[in-house]
């Protein structure tokens, strides 16, 4: 059923960042995070599309139920869990033969009891702590666990990885290459014992931008391959393209006089006579409140500021006092491009106070996803 409001992602464009992240990692194995929805982009769709283009080796999901999805949808590219699994998420994570990761003498040991009961083979990719202090062993106690790990018939040592917290902005560039020696040297020592690991990695999308790789052989991008810069203050050797354009259309235009105020709250008041659009988006639709009388909206290839509250699914923008030259049904672009005039993830991060991942996890699912490019269908 056709709706007002609506993202459309660009595939190719998508595939494209994926592309440009493997040159920049100099031909190393290519992870996509395709977590949380593909970043609010459609976790099937997106991942059905780096699959049939070729563009990556291997998925990163969080849950289980995400990696038993990509599954069930045909997704026959290796998938590593970035989550410690929970005992009872084991057999379901076996049956859809994810690579588990591991952190500590208990979770290898209920991984192999589980392996051994379903008679499967489990990859594992140790996690270490290098500074995140989210989930990881420290980096000293990596061969103890690595030979916990190769001690064990069905478990096959695939990995050793860490996650970089600072990556992402020039004041953190010195943290992040003790990171990348830290990891280094725990995979050096568990070589030693363990013979070759086939994936060492450690970089995110800031890293790839931005800092030398080191001793890895493996990156995983994520918010790069959806468009967007983790930070503002991200330096870039080559700068991801734009994925996204979210649409909604004006469903009433009216005039409101000189003092008359306008929304929830009365938080805006008009200082003359103006036009105001309603436009068919809300919070209720992912489009914050935390946009209310600072946002704006395109119409027409140009720029109108949103006026009063963001409500659940209406928002109120202001046209300006000559009589509109738009009707209700035209386009609002509320990411993207319309003229020469563009909305970027950035922008809206930045009104917010939030970062570029959010901006679009947030989308709800009753916006649908339309896809263009890759071979796409229109919709989800």
């Amino acid at each position: 059923m056709p709706t007002p409001c609506e993202l459309t992602v660009d595939l190719d464009a998508l595939n494209r960042n994926v592309a440009l992240a493997a040159e920049l990692a100099g031909g190393r194995t290519v992870l996509v995070a395709v977590k949380a929805d593909a970043y609010g982009h459609g976790l099937v769709r997106v991942a059905s599309s780096i699959q049939d283009a070729g563009s990556a080796q291997w998925l990163g999901v969080a849950t289980v139920a995400e990696a038993v999805t990509l599954r069930t949808a045909g997704i026959s590219l290796p998938i590593l869990k970035f989550s410690v699994t929970l005992r009872e998420e084991l057999a379901a994570a076996l049956a859809a033969s994810v690579a588990f990761t591991v952190a500590d003498t208990r979770g290898i040991a209920e991984l192999a009891e589980a392996a051994a009961e379903a008679a499967v083979i489990a990859e594992v990719h140790l996690n270490l702590d290098t500074g995140m202090r989210r989930i990881g062993a420290r980096p000293e106690d990596a061969v103890a666990l690595a030979r916990q790990i190769t001690d064990q018939q069905w478990l096959r040592f695939g990995g050793i990885y860490t996650h970089l917290p600072v990556s992402d902005t020039p004041e953190g560039t010195d943290f992040t290459r003790q990171q990348f020696r830290m990891l280094a040297g725990a995979a050096r020592a568990v070589e030693e014992v363990a013979g070759p690991v086939p994936h060492i990695h450690a970089a995110n999308s800031g890293a790839i931008l931005s800092h030398d790789l080191q001793d890895t052989t493996m990156v995983r991008p994520g918010i790069m391959v959806y468009g967007s810069r983790p930070d503002p203050a991200t330096p870039v050797r080559r700068a991801p393209e734009a994925v996204d354009r979210w649409t909604s259309r004006l469903s009433f235009i009216k005039q409101v006089r000189a003092g008359e105020t306008v929304g929830y709250g009365r938080t805006w008041t008009a200082s003359c006579d103006t036009w105001i659009g309603t436009v068919a988006v809300g919070y209720g639709d992912g489009y914050s409140r935390l946009l209310s009388n600072r946002g704006r909206v395109l119409v027409d290839g140009r720029s109108a500021p949103i006026v009063g509250r963001v409500c659940m699914d209406q928002t109120m923008i202001d046209l300006g006092a000559e009589a509109p030259s738009v009707n209700v049904g035209d386009e609002v672009v509320l990411l993207g491009r319309s003229g020469s005039e563009e909305i970027t993830v950035e922008e809206l991060a930045g009104l917010m106070g939030t970062i570029t991942y959010e901006v679009t996890c947030l989308i709800s699912p009753r916006v649908p996803r339309r896809y263009v490019g890759g071979g796409a269908r229109s919709r989800n």
